[in-house]
């Protein structure tokens, strides 16, 4: 048995490391093994595209410059003028916003050396493939990210007086104080707000991205229902842990969290100030991004040798990946970011 699974550990090691074709050059990756390796970066980095998923997808632009274009659709206005008979109306046609952004790219790799490569019991390419995977997945879903909380559409949790229950309305982050959670009470406001917008479901719901501080206040309420008592577990998406007041919530540790001077003020604390979180809830159509797949996100894998004198007794080898990266939030008005803080964790949790 023993021997066995050291062969079978000889053969994927032989399989990683062999990623060229036999060629004068060295330097061709062939296409079984591209296939391969694109495949693994792109399983590690899926796994962390929490804020990408419910975007609208877009193909990268292929000789077609950097600028991406996305489009979404205005609703119609209700047909209230009864028909006359025999007459056919003057009808009605689409109309057909278009939002422009500019990708940029980004990357990185590592480089490794012939001794590791010949002393390392470990798969060194598949593993750092593995780590860049998780990278690219971590940069690429902070890009969008930081497009969504930079929306407009923004409301602040209110101050709850804990003897009486009332709450006091904040209008600004540094406004916050520890009172200031996010509630399922606040949570059915928001569904009021995108209803009351028109903002069409997700699947009959609407999706609320949170952190796992956060998680922790909501998922502490009675009416808290975990995704088996509500669907098939084959149809999650990404990071889904919950759904209550009409949201199915989706957790992720890059959840924005602030913490400098624009938030509340902490006495003693370095920095002197307390974690405020954004948590976003949005419908279908709210935002758009680029495709991961298709040229968005590739890798590139260099044997030993394939930089020429560069590199003249064959030392080092590279495995590296590379994205075309935009978001944009196409109708704001399906798009809620609501700052709070968290009783718990806001005097310690770091901004990210």
């Amino acid at each position: 048995m023993k021997k066995s699974i050291h062969s079978m550990f000889s053969f994927i090691q032989l399989f990683a490391t062999q990623t060229t074709t036999m060629n004068s050059s060295g330097n061709d990756l062939s296409p079984e093994m591209k296939t391969y390796y694109d495949k693994r970066l792109l399983d590690y980095a899926s796994a962390n595209l929490v804020h990408d998923q419910f975007g609208q997808k877009r193909p990268i632009p292929k000789n077609g410059g950097k600028t991406i274009e996305f489009r979404s659709f205005s609703p119609l206005a209700k047909a209230t003028t009864p028909l006359t008979e025999g007459v056919t109306p003057n009808g009605n046609q689409l109309d057909v916003k278009t939002v422009t952004a500019t990708v940029s790219q980004y990357g990185d790799f590592i480089v490794q050396s012939d001794v590791l490569e010949l002393t390392a019991l470990d798969n060194t390419i598949l593993e750092a493939t593995k780590l860049l995977g998780r990278q690219a997945g971590m940069t690429l879903d902070t890009i969008t990210r930081n497009v969504l909380v930079g929306g407009t559409n923004v409301m602040y949790a209110p101050k709850i007086n804990a003897s009486t229950g009332a709450e006091t309305a904040v209008s600004s982050r540094a406004g916050l104080d520890n009172t200031c959670v996010l509630t399922v009470n606040l949570v059915e406001q928001v569904v009021a707000e995108l209803r009351a917008q028109n903002a069409p479901t997700i699947d009959g719901d609407y999706i609320g991205i949170i952190h796992p501080y956060t998680a922790y206040d909501l998922m502490r309420d009675p009416d808290w229902r975990d995704p088996h008592k509500y669907a098939d577990t084959t149809n999650l998406y990404e990071g889904e842990i919950g759904k209550i007041g009409g949201v199915r919530f989706v957790q992720s540790t890059e959840a924005k969290i602030w913490r400098d001077s624009t938030c509340p003020a902490q006495s003693g604390a370095n920095p002197a100030y307390y974690a405020v979180f954004a948590s976003l809830f949005f419908g279908d159509g709210a935002y758009g991004t680029t495709e991961v797949e298709g040229g968005g996100l590739q890798t590139i894998v260099k044997q030993k040798g394939s930089a020429g004198t560069a590199d003249p007794l064959d030392q080092r080898s590279s495995v590296g990946w590379k994205a075309l990266k935009t978001a944009e939030i196409l109708l704001p008005s399906y798009l809620i970011r609501v700052e709070h803080m968290t009783r718990r964790y806001s005097a310690t949790a770091s901004a990210n």
